[in-house]
């Protein structure tokens, strides 16, 4: 293998950049060239391609974001304009192409490997919401959970100072990771996730049992795939008079300086996607589990379609927070 393409699709997250900069240092130091395909499957049709050298991922691992840009693609379903993306990536003689983002990145992938037999396709992990299956964690998720704990720190001060109920609204649209985790982390007397149906009513009387024993603030933790916060602040007045406010955090999620953790990993699972490409594997999703870097076959990755949800430690937040 002499050239290989990345890019990055999709939703941003942080160490998205860490990992573009461990597939072009891997991919040199084996004496591969690299390009870089801005603006995610929308670049790879508009041809917006161009070489990376050992400098164009200088100073990039402690950056936010993704320096390629992404972009949605929805035409890319569409076999004849895959072509046209293939084609760009031939003409420079592209043999290995490597893909950071999420689901819908990963189906991309899949085709171009399905359709074009001489390019190599290998998925990366990139997206806050850990919904990625043949990894324990994906790329973002540890800066975007970090991210979540520190301001609902800084909301809890004002929520004791006046004696309110805050409802959270986190990202998760399918999966409750997110919210699990900052949930458990913050002390949230309620956690609420796509993966476990929730009476309002319930979350209602365990806030009034609190107010009954002289609790003076709550806070409510939901993942946005459940309901909006304000939908869960109407909800809740129904059954009990309370004075709550709703704090939607938003894309800041996404933003912000990577973690240790997303540094560590984000470097891990682009070296280890380059040497895939060496040993001449494709259509393949790396990952990490119980600290070993794996590889799933896209295949089974959208056959075990359903996020292995921790409920293990959605019982344990529970008993937590009485």
């Amino acid at each position: 293998m002499k050239k290989i393409a990345v890019l990055t699709s999709g939703g941003d997250s942080p160490g998205m950049n860490a990992a573009i900069r461990a597939v072009v240092r891997k991919a040199i130091y084996n004496n591969i060239e690299v390009y870089g395909v801005y603006q995610g499957y929308q670049g790879l049709l508009n041809d917006d391609i161009e070489k990376l050298e050992l400098g164009s991922v200088g100073d990039t691992i402690q950056r936010g974001g993704t320096f390629l840009y992404s972009a949605r693609c929805p035409e890319f379903k569409e076999a004849e304009v895959r072509q046209k993306a293939i084609e760009n990536l031939r003409k420079r003689g592209i043999e290995g192409l490597v893909v950071i983002g999420g689901d819908g990145s990963y189906r991309g992938a899949q085709r171009i490997s399905e359709e074009c037999k001489e390019i190599q396709t290998i998925g990366v992990p990139g997206t806050i919401d850990n919904d990625i299956n043949g990894s324990d964690f994906t790329i973002g998720f540890d800066t975007a959970l970090n991210t979540i704990i520190d301001c609902v720190d800084k909301i809890r001060d004002t929520a004791s100072s006046h004696a309110r109920t805050f409802i959270i609204e986190v990202m998760g649209r399918d999966c409750g990771d997110l919210a699990l985790w900052a949930g458990l982390s913050v002390g949230a007397e309620t956690i609420i996730v796509p993966e476990v149906e929730t009476d309002i009513k319930d979350v209602a009387e365990k806030i009034d049992n609190g107010i009954r024993r002289g609790k003076k603030h709550s806070i409510v933790m939901v993942a946005e795939g459940c309901m909006s916060g304000e939908d869960c602040a109407k909800e809740l007045t129904k059954y009990i008079n309370v004075d709550a406010r709703v704090s939607v955090l938003g894309h800041i999620q996404r933003g912000g300086s990577p973690s240790g953790a997303d540094r560590m990993l984000a470097s891990r699972l682009g070296g280890h996607a380059v040497d895939l490409l060496l040993e001449g594997k494709t259509a393949i999703g790396v990952g990490i589990r119980n600290n070993e870097l794996t590889d799933t076959s896209f295949e089974e990755i959208f056959r075990s379609n359903e996020h292995k949800f921790d409920f293990e430690t959605f019982a344990l937040a529970n008993e937590l927070s009485i």
